[in-house]
């Protein structure tokens, strides 16, 4: 099975446009990869998505490729959905891999099995979550990969169960952080790209995005990729999806978590002394960066000693944008077999 993979892998990387693969390294820094400019996706639809129970969901997810191939297990943001990957995922499931791509606590079709259940926004619940999910579909370990609130979920996950985890791709990096963190005062450049964490600290912020919740994450794309030319019918596929009766209230809990203005679950609170110590995380890495990456982001030089395994940063250039799996998908699955193949 091993030579099969690597077969589908050598295909793969035989047509993927990018810069050849960098060795992963103790700290390795890649040069630029471009990707050609995109107005919207190839391919429009999942086709049916599967649901299951796992932990304290029901579980909204779709899933390609080779039933026994390795897993790969792709993570979107706010406000986006599971279509961020809809051009990443054939491309991995050509190279041979299982692809499980859920929709997030408050996204698309998962929902809360019990109402009694808070509608927790905290990082390290989805993190659990996705643990739950994998236990459910019996996966040992997996590639993690995402950006944004994906992005940090991946990052927890290879930080808090490392023996899951096959290989990161983490999309702006080390997002690990906690309410301690979350409290020190930025300069006034960097708060002022927090603006809706601000707003939606207030009351008038959550009335807001409940009663525009289209047009606001509209306008946070916009923002976060200045360059990429999403055209409507790609970005109401993804907007659908924020229509979940969970969305808002797991949105404005995530944001306030955050700045310590809503509290977590005392289930989690071990997890969060562990994550408030900023672990090292040390599963093979890639991290990314668009270079036209509009939303709030860490320069690489200030986390790449969080990965103390075999690491390397890649810089994806052609003004790609937040959103680097929908924008530069070639790149985004290429990333995601070298991390793990490496």
């Amino acid at each position: 099975m091993k030579q099969i993979i690597d077969q589908h892998r050598r295909q793969f990387l035989g047509i993927a446009t990018g810069a050849a693969a960098v060795g992963l390294g103790m700290v390795a820094f890649a040069r630029a990869e471009t990707e050609p400019q995109r107005t919207s996706a190839s391919n429009t639809s999942f086709g049916a998505i599967r649901q299951i129970d796992a932990g304290v969901l029901n579980v909204g997810y779709a899933e390609v490729g080779p039933s026994n191939g390795p897993v790969a297990i792709l993570l979107h943001g706010w406000p986006y959905d599971i279509h961020a990957f809809i051009d990443v995922a054939p491309l991995l499931a050509k190279a041979g891999y299982r692809v499980i791509i859920p929709y997030l606590r408050g996204y698309g079709t998962t929902h809360f099995l019990s109402s009694e259940t808070p509608r927790n926004g905290e990082p390290v619940a989805m993190a659990a979550d996705i643990i739950a999910l994998m236990d459910k579909l019996e996966i040992k370990k997996a590639v993690v990969a995402g950006f944004d609130w994906g992005a940090r979920t991946a990052d927890i996950i290879a930080a808090l169960w490392p023996e899951r985890c096959r290989a990161l791709v983490s999309v702006s990096g080390y997002l690990i952080s906690s309410q301690a963190a979350g409290s020190v005062s930025l300069p006034p450049q960097a708060e002022l790209q927090w603006w809706y964490q601000f707003y939606f600290a207030t009351e008038r912020g959550r009335a807001g995005y409940e009663k525009y919740t289209h047009d606001f994450a509209k306008l946070i794309w916009k923002l976060a990729s200045p360059q990429w030319k999403f055209d409507d019918a790609t970005f109401n596929r993804s907007a659908a999806a924020l229509d979940n009766g969970d969305h808002v209230a797991i949105t404005i809990h995530n944001y306030r978590w955050r700045l310590g203005l809503a509290q977590g679950e005392a289930k989690y609170e071990h997890l969060e002394k562990k994550l408030a110590a900023a672990p090292q995380i040390e599963v093979p890495t890639i991290t990314m960066e668009g270079d036209a990456n509009g939303a709030p982001h860490p320069d690489p030089s200030a986390y790449a000693r969080k990965f103390s395994g075999r690491y390397e940063f890649r810089l994806i250039t052609g003004g790609v944008g937040h959103n680097l799996p929908q924008e530069a998908p070639q790149a985004f699955a290429k990333a995601v077999i070298d991390a793990d193949g490496a």
